[in-house]
């Protein structure tokens, strides 16, 4: 398989934090896709990443619909979302939760990255900025609650752990003038990142 996109980019970080999990190899494209959109438009009509091309030369696009197919490659014993019931409901809530806040906070920062200054919009940026505190916010008082375990309360590491570690890494990353009282997700994150799976794929 070959994953394509950035690390920066927290889509494609959470696919290759999921494929390094589940211990299935992959060959990292680190494309910039504002530079080169032809190379990922050669597998994804819409030149986004992440893209993930399997062996047999199809790919997988969206984030959401990869984690999925990869979920159903690895099997329900070692799936990293539940395949039903409440913990389901648990896993992809928190994980929606983490990809709002990737969201919100790659919205603030582009603003600054892609307009000429004098077509800024301040109260876009801070709109944005908003929801990205709100959601660490929540997803700090889930972190207190977990305390050592994790977030969905599942036995073992899932995609809401993954998706609000690489989330919250990212709007420190790209927000970092953000005033942030979290430290329980501080600790939790800290705590994810110290695994090989996020090691190998460091901002």
């Amino acid at each position: 398989m070959e994953l394509y996109g950035v690390y920066l980019s927290p889509y494609t970080r959470r696919i290759a934090i999921a494929l390094n999990l589940l211990d299935m190899p992959y060959t990292h494209n680190a494309v910039r896709v504002f530079e080169r959109p032809d190379v990922v438009r050669e597998h994804n009509p819409l030149a986004r990443v992440p893209t993930l091309v399997l062996e047999d030369g199809s790919a997988l696009i969206e984030s959401g619909a990869i984690l999925d197919e990869i979920d159903q490659m690895a099997g329900p014993d070692r799936a990293l979302t539940p395949p039903s019931g409440p913990s389901r409901r648990a896993v992809l809530q928190i994980a929606a939760l983490g990809v709002g806040v990737m969201e919100k906070a790659q919205w603030a920062f582009y603003e600054t990255r892609f307009h000429p200054e004098e077509k800024v919009h301040q109260p876009w940026i801070d709109h944005n900025d908003a929801q990205v505190i709100a959601g660490l916010e929540h997803l700090n008082g889930l972190a207190k609650a977990a305390g050592d375990g994790w977030m969905a309360g599942t036995q073992a590491i899932s995609q809401a752990d993954i998706s609000v570690a690489v989330a919250h890494s990212f709007a420190k990353k790209v927000r970092p003038a953000l005033t942030l009282n979290v430290p329980d997700l501080d600790k939790f994150t800290t705590r994810c990142e110290a695994l090989p799976a996020f090691q190998a794929t460091a901002l």
